[in-house]
């Protein structure tokens, strides 16, 4: 994965996190309301956002620093945010709270991310 495709992933993630921010506050309240879901939509939004900026970063390194690891981090934060995030939208919608069980499984892939965003670190420094 280049730099730029990093990058673009990140900005596309980027607009993605304020428009279904801004669709759970607005269009989705009563829905995330009524499932008492509306701390837990918000929880995969700052994920799905804190990740989106990971990812710009790493695209940004890998201008200058280009190393095999920050690819694989690309793609650990890229899997987390569609895991975490996603298991977690789908729960506060849904209410099917055996969702809940998947979750962890994008965090373990969050914290692969930043393993390897270290290790792209210490290697090309």
């Amino acid at each position: 994965m280049t730099a730029k495709t990093v990058l673009i992933i990140a900005g596309v993630l980027g607009a993605l996190s304020v428009a279904i921010g801004a669709f759970g506050a607005h269009g989705l309240a009563a829905t995330l309301t009524a499932n008492g879901r509306t701390e837990t939509f918000e929880t995969a939004v700052k994920y799905q956002f804190y990740h989106t900026l990971a990812i710009f970063l790493l695209g940004i390194l890998m201008i200058n620093m280009p190393h095999t690891m920050f690819t694989y981090a690309a793609y650990s934060f890229v899997v987390g945010i569609i895991i975490f995030s996603g298991s977690l939208y789908t729960l506060s919608l849904t209410n099917v709270t055996w969702l809940g069980a998947i979750t962890p499984i994008g965090g373990l892939a969050f914290i692969l991310g930043w393993v390897f965003l270290i290790m792209g670190i210490s290697k090309s420094l």
